[in-house]
């Protein structure tokens, strides 16, 4: 990772924006695996611009990430404030992990979990025309993750060390 990229990285970490759960959201998106730690939650709250347009007041995010994932997040909220929902539907991981640099091969699943969290919260509603309703009480990012969604059970075959072979 170049040295740019880990000040901005750092940077964004230091002074994360709009870390935490958005009590009057509009919409609420989820992605990540509780299998490889990386999850992702992004609030979004929109308003009616001058034009009458309905465009992205704010978003906020909570995740379990590694650095690179929360600074991504924090750019990309700034990033989406004031887009409509189809600008905001327009962007890459690539596109909101724009302000940090160029991510390496290794982080890029991280701008894609932005990615994936931003477009579940902007996910189109069956009455399009009617702005969804503030949702319920979705609990913390970890009671989302923490019950898994089927009982999984796993046989472990332990193999005993060979014996020595004898001379």
């Amino acid at each position: 990772m170049s040295d740019d990229l880990q000040r901005k990285i750092q940077d964004a970490i230091q002074n994360p924006k709009n870390v935490g759960e958005m009590q009057d959201a509009d919409s609420v998106g989820t992605v990540g695996s509780p299998d490889c730690g990386d999850m992702l939650r992004m609030w979004v709250k929109f308003k009616e611009d001058d034009k009458g347009r309905k465009i992205i007041d704010r978003a906020t995010f909570q995740t379990f990430g590694c650095e690179t994932a929360i600074a991504v997040a924090s750019v990309a909220t700034e990033l989406i404030a004031g887009k409509t929902v189809d600008e905001a539907l327009s962007l890459s991981g690539t596109d909101l992990s724009a302000p940090l640099g160029a991510l390496p091969p290794m982080k890029i699943h991280c701008a894609q979990l932005v990615e994936g969290a931003l477009r579940s919260a902007l996910a189109p509603t069956p009455a399009a025309a009617t702005p969804a309703p503030a949702p319920a009480k979705t609990g913390s990012l970890y009671e989302s993750f923490a019950a898994p969604p089927t009982e999984r059970k796993v046989k472990v075959v332990l193999n005993p060390p060979a014996a020595p072979a004898e001379s």
